[in-house]
């Protein structure tokens, strides 16, 4: 980028939050004026359209004014602009911005199956699109990465601190209260209870099952509980909210 700008960046395809389009035009019109822009060669246009029309879902739509489609296909001739000139970088901001939850299944799809031939950056500040889209993750908080790594990593990056047991003959909350480290009892239900306890005691659901046993409680689940990602975005910020 910094030696040869113009020449990079004709290796990149870019979505910004809201699609430039111009609802007055066609879809073919649209995508070859954007083919044009992106100096793709003139007999290569034709092919370059179509393959971006094909990869998107939208060539059934080839001579319908963008005006006339949905916000779900409308995002679509968006992407298709991304990908026109078959860069080797996309980057996406906010792709399923005001979607409806179908639509946003379908551009989720379609985002993985782009990034199967194109390196796909999404950019987002809604978690749940991170954990259902990509493989790797970058967290930036006040321009500093405080997170890089895949998606797992993230998921393990913070040790569960609360885990679900079910007792077929409960206790009462005030025994379960004082086993050691256990920072707070929850009741669910009459069988159900979450835990919260110091993450770094890793023997803790051990613990718990040989002491139902020993007491009678019959236990019959005891299940970790992993932090969501925002969360875990939270205390990767600072801003984590301590439990009382």
């Amino acid at each position: 980028m910094r030696e040869n700008p113009v020449e990079a960046k004709k290796h990149i395809g870019f979505l910004p939050q809201k699609p430039p389009l111009y609802s007055d035009f066609t879809v073919d019109e649209y995508l070859v004026y954007c083919a044009r822009l992106r100096h793709v060669d003139a007999k290569k246009i034709r092919a370059a359209v179509d393959y971006a029309k094909e990869k998107c879902g939208i060539t059934h739509f080839s001579k319908r004014l963008i005006c006339n489609l949905s916000g779900g296909y409308q995002q679509r001739v968006g992407i298709a602009q991304a990908i026109v000139h078959n860069p080797m970088f996309v980057v996406l901001d906010e792709p399923t911005n005001g979607l409806d939850p179908n639509q946003i299944v379908e551009i989720r799809q379609l985002i993985k199956e782009i990034a199967t031939d194109h390196a796909v950056m999404l950019s987002t500040h809604i978690l749940p699109e991170v954990q259902a889209t990509c493989d790797e993750i970058n967290m930036i908080e006040h321009g500093n990465v405080v997170f890089s790594g895949t998606i797992r990593d993230f998921n393990n990056y913070m040790a569960p601190s609360t885990f679900i047991a079910i007792f077929e003959n409960p206790p009462q909350v005030e025994e379960l209260k004082n086993i050691a480290n256990v920072l707070k009892v929850e009741k669910l239900t009459a069988t159900r209870f979450r835990f919260h306890f110091d993450g770094n005691d890793h023997t803790m659901t051990r613990r718990v099952t040989e002491i139902a046993v020993e007491k009678g409680w019959r236990p019959s689940e005891i299940v970790l509980e992993r932090d969501s990602l925002d969360t875990v975005f939270a205390q990767l910020s600072g801003k984590g909210i301590k439990i009382d």
